[in-house]
């Protein structure tokens, strides 16, 4: 199924991630746990030797040089090079009869850790993340023993060092797949796949497929639905192809197609939320107009025998879901409306005046590509048509300016004032964006 929204993290987001995570694996390596290390061997002309190092403690772990890179249709890649140790531990060592202890320091350099990570998602939609490879090789093990008989130290010094450099590179791989399960698996179950807008609808942002590894980004095709919270039911149309352009000059892209907005649209007028009620009240004190009878007894001259002077109500609603449609102007909505026109009468009860209907006009734009300059901002004329009165017949037309004024300096600012206040991103704990951009792109097909 194709996504209604997609997010692209590109190499600069990739390597601000990775700062982040390998920091966590250096934390993670210094409290790494090394067992004691025994063994014997036999040297010429003096016999069995038997050596112990016990109580190994890491005093530091540094990885200093790293990168990732995402490997097309496979998942991502972490190289670590030039990485040191230092630690330090007791010894013991035994040649026939002669004994000896003491302490000894150890220097690892040159530690290179190769990591490839096999991205997936999990049943609810999260992404997930496993260490398909690791390997680690260290370079240079130099051991530094303290204690009375150097000449013993020399018969078991390149075998405690070869030893050591075994246990020391499967030690590390065990702790990178064990840190990847508990730290980056977790960090990404910390993704939402569902967000809750208000008491009406929610947002899906499960998964459609495992995230993508691509040139120089990582893609995650994502639901991006919005539904209803009372009643979960179908989308009667499906989202279109949708892919972000081939930018990758910041660290994140998000895009939402035309399917994110129209569900929305879906779910609101289902739930019967898109209802809005118009008084005098609600009139701009700028504005040289009022919605009584006598305003409206100049279009429709039957209000001023059987309405006089009385205060109106337009009760707008809409008898399908709006359809939402994204362009280089902006997101547009090409209104299909019914305006039901009452009179409040003295008793507060109101009287059915007449009905009208926004038909299929030019489109209005509702949000604007940011600095978009005013001179060039297309007006929102709308189209009016009688679809019932109450009163009697009458022109119209004549009533198209006054609609126009009422959907310009009340309506669509009311619009506008609740897209302003957006909706939450699908962002992992403890992420927040800066330096945003938003921009407009060429409107997918209408579904169908």
């Amino acid at each position: 199924t194709n996504p209604g929204f997609v997010v692209r993290i590109t190499q600069a987001g990739l390597d601000y991630a990775r700062q982040h995570g390998v920091a966590v694996l250096e934390q993670e390596l210094h409290q790494l746990q090394l067992p004691d290390i025994s063994g014997e061997f036999r040297v010429r002309r003096v016999g069995k030797v038997h050596y112990e190092l016990s109580r190994l403690n890491l005093r530091s772990f540094r990885l200093p040089s790293s990168q990732i890179s995402p490997i097309p249709n496979v998942g991502l890649q972490v190289s670590i090079s030039g990485a040191f140790a230092e630690l330090d531990g007791n010894w013991r060592v035994k040649v026939h009869f002669i004994r000896d202890h003491g302490s000894f320091d150890l220097k690892v350099e040159g530690l290179s850790i190769g990591i490839d990570l096999k991205l997936g998602t999990d049943g609810s939609g999260k992404p997930t993340a496993d260490v398909s490879d690791c390997s680690a090789h260290v370079s240079s093990v130099r051991v530094h023993f303290s204690g009375k008989f150097s000449w013993l130290y020399n018969l078991f010094h390149s075998a405690v060092e070869s030893v050591f450099r075994r246990s020391l590179e499967s030690k590390v791989c065990e702790q990178v797949v064990s840190s990847v399960h508990s730290e980056l698996q977790s960090y990404l179950g910390t993704l939402p796949v569902t967000a809750k807008i208000d008491a009406v609808a929610g947002i899906d942002y499960a998964l459609v497929a495992p995230p993508v590894a691509a040139a120089q980004a990582l893609d995650a095709e994502l639901k991006g639905e919005f539904f209803s919270l009372a009643h979960r039911s179908a989308v009667p149309f499906s989202p279109a192809p949708l892919a972000l352009p081939p930018d990758h000059a910041r660290m994140v892209y998000f895009g939402a197609s035309s399917y994110f907005f129209n569900t929305a649209g879906l779910v609101y007028h289902t739930a019967g939320a898109l209802v809005f009620e118009l008084t005098d009240s609600m009139i701009p004190k700028g504005l040289d107009f009022h919605l009584n009878t006598s305003t409206f007894s100049a279009f429709v001259p039957q209000l001023e025998e059987r309405y006089p002077d009385m205060l109106m109500k337009l009760r707008l609603s809409t008898p399908a879901a709006p359809f939402l449609s994204i362009g280089p102007e902006g997101l547009s909505l090409r209104p299909v409306v019914d305006i039901q026109a009452y009179a409040i009468l003295p008793s507060s009860s109101l009287a059915p005046l007449f009905l009208l209907n926004l038909g299929q006009s030019s489109p209005c734009v509702l949000a604007e590509p940011p600095g978009r300059s005013a001179a060039s901002r297309r007006l929102c004329r709308l189209r009016l048509s009688l679809k019932h009165s109450d009163v009697g017949p009458f022109q119209v037309r004549t009533l198209q300016s006054v609609m126009n004024i009422l959907a310009s300096s009340i309506l669509l600012p009311r619009v506008n004032a609740r897209l302003a206040q957006g909706f939450p991103l699908p962002l992992l704990r403890r992420t927040q964006l800066s330096n945003v951009l938003v921009q407009w792109h060429q409107v997918s097909a209408r579904p169908r």
